[in-house]
């Protein structure tokens, strides 16, 4: 008589089979567990460097002999890139003019950026302003009007009237030179004429109009 709890022979036998497909596929998984992959090659990639950087437009303002110079970037911070520059005179300063005597200003302006400027403009103020200019002053009221403003770049006339028309003029009134690509200097000349006809009336006046130049990219 069997003892309590024994296995018949045929029924041993026939749980061998499945035991042994338990087996197998255990190892299955555990190999793909290991390697993640039934195949045995692999290529990659990485592409470490993909970046991407902006430019900089910067605009130059020099003196003749370049011994002045402003910056756009003069005003501090980078995101305005916008300064105002009152050491170069482009109606030359003087304080000593006397009628049909003509004073004349060359300056550059020079893109130091990295990029090119694909526009230039030239932007004077709305007003030619006029005020007393020492201790002897006249009584007349027109100075810019008698004021003639000669603007050149190379052969190029820019600008050529009084400096009242000067004033609040549209870019249409500008013949500017095409926009510099970086690194291009652009040469400019202002000559500025007393009229011949200005009496003793326009001693001791002033005239001042501020001027802008801009680039754009």
């Amino acid at each position: 008589m069997s003892a309590h709890g024994s296995v018949p022979n045929n029924k041993r036998r026939r749980l061998a089979p499945v035991a042994l497909a338990a087996g197998v596929l255990g190892a299955v998984v555990l190999s793909l567990s290991l390697t993640g992959t039934m195949s045995g090659f692999v290529a990659s990639i990485t592409n470490s460097n993909n970046t991407a950087a902006t430019g900089a437009l910067v605009m130059q303002e020099q003196n003749a002999g370049a011994t002045v110079t402003c910056l756009s970037t003069d005003g501090g911070t980078v995101s305005s890139n916008a300064s105002t520059c009152s050491t170069i005179n482009k109606f030359g300063g003087s304080t000593t003019m006397t009628p049909g005597n003509t004073v004349t200003t060359p300056i550059t302006i020079k893109n130091i950026g990295s990029v090119a400027a694909t526009t230039f403009t030239l932007t004077p103020g709305a007003t030619c302003t006029q005020t007393n200019s020492g201790t002897q002053n006249g009584t007349a009221a027109d100075l810019c009007a008698k004021l003639n403003v000669v603007i050149t770049s190379g052969a190029t006339t820019v600008f050529s009237g009084t400096a009242a028309s000067l004033a609040g003029a549209l870019p249409a009134a500008f013949t500017m030179p095409a926009a510099p690509a970086a690194g291009v200097t652009v040469p400019f000349s202002f000559a500025v004429t007393l009229a011949s006809t200005a009496g003793n009336s326009y001693q001791g006046l002033q005239a001042s109009l501020p001027l802008t130049w801009t680039f754009g990219s």
